[in-house]
């Protein structure tokens, strides 16, 4: 089981032991640090600073959101990562969703499974770097030639060559269709609230990808690296206890009542039922009330939380659901090292 760290997004000010953090995992044998971004920090500018003193972990975003750049300008972000460090870099990319794609970034939502298969050959394309880069569209045409067009766009390759063509490209998917797709055109999957028990499930949707002509990837040579809160402790209640609001915030708060993804994962694991009444008391402001109608199976189902001996049952239970990497959050560098203790 290899092991991530996942320094997240910034809250209201950057961290302030990020670097700890990231030298802790390089030291201590982590196979990759990912950083992500919602609407505030972004996911590069972190990787390339703290990261410029590491020499072996990979180097990841969980995710680039689509809208926030053109394919073009993503494939530039990840070209020069790569360089930066060696040949380290890993895009991870998603669609995010409509109140952020819409409300932040100023871009239509529809069609994000399309969407994302146009974005991922123009990335693919620009890192080849054997012809100049077009594309009809619809939703990135190059050159463009829509309204407002001068008539005057040219098509190019980057200057800079790519130190790797095949840059892995993992996708951030959380229903049926987009994990197929990921199965079919990604060389990973970035998986939230992962549940083990529903593993056949996944399989059916990764096979159907897998299966597909012109498929870039074998169940053999194919990651999924699924976030996973990994805490030591003996007092597992107050461990859950402390998570609750957390799940409830994303159930309830992170998407709009008409669609919210991280709300249908959970529905589809059997909880519609409270994840209908966390979202009413959410959006009534009953933020408390809402992270108590969380029951304890639905924080347990997608973390591993215990003392040493459970924690390494349930990394043994995630490897045999097919998970290859725990994508973990960490507070200090003790922390770090517990976790590589346990888990290996």
């Amino acid at each position: 089981m290899k092991i991530g760290l996942q320094l997240g997004y910034w809250g209201a000010q950057p961290p302030t032991r990020a670097q700890e953090l990231v030298d802790a995992a390089e030291a201590a044998g982590f196979d990759a640090v990912f950083a992500a971004e919602s609407w505030g920090s972004d996911a590069f500018t972190p990787l390339a600073w703290w990261g410029s003193g590491t020499e072996r972990v990979r180097l990841g975003t969980s995710v680039a959101q689509l809208s926030a750049r053109t394919p073009t300008s993503c494939a530039m972000h990840a070209l020069t990562l790569d360089h930066l460090s060696g040949g380290r870099a890993i895009l991870g990319l998603g669609v995010s969703g409509p109140q952020v794609v819409e409300g932040w970034y100023g871009q239509p939502f529809a069609k994000p499974l399309a969407r994302t298969r146009e974005y991922v050959s123009i990335v693919r394309q620009v890192l080849a770097r054997e012809a100049p880069v077009v594309n009809p569209g619809p939703h990135y045409p190059l050159p463009y030639d829509g309204p407002g067009s001068t008539g005057l766009g040219k098509p190019l390759k980057p200057i800079t060559h790519p130190l790797r063509a095949d840059i892995p490209i993992w996708l951030g998917a959380e229903g049926p269709k987009n994990v197929a797709m990921t199965a079919e055109i990604a060389d990973g999957w970035l998986a939230i609230y992962y549940s083990p028990r529903l593993a056949p499930l996944y399989d059916k949707w990764l096979d159907e990808g897998f299966a597909r002509a012109g498929a870039r990837r074998s169940r053999d040579d194919f990651e999924i690296a699924a976030t996973c809160q990994v805490i030591v402790t003996d007092d597992t209640a107050a461990a859950v206890a402390a998570l609750k609001p957390v799940t409830a915030l994303y159930v309830g708060g992170m998407g709009a009542p008409e669609l919210n993804f991280h709300a249908q994962v959970y529905s589809r694991m059997g909880y519609e039922r409270e994840v209908e009444e966390i979202g009413r008391l959410f959006r009534d402001g009953r933020k408390d009330e809402a992270a108590a109608v969380v029951p304890d199976e639905m924080v347990t189902e997608t973390m591993i939380i215990g003392d040493a001996d459970e924690v390494r049952a349930g990394v043994r239970r995630w490897e045999d659901a097919g998970v290859t990497m725990l994508l973990v959050n960490c507070h200090d560098a003790d922390q770090v090292r517990q976790i590589v203790d346990i888990v290996r």
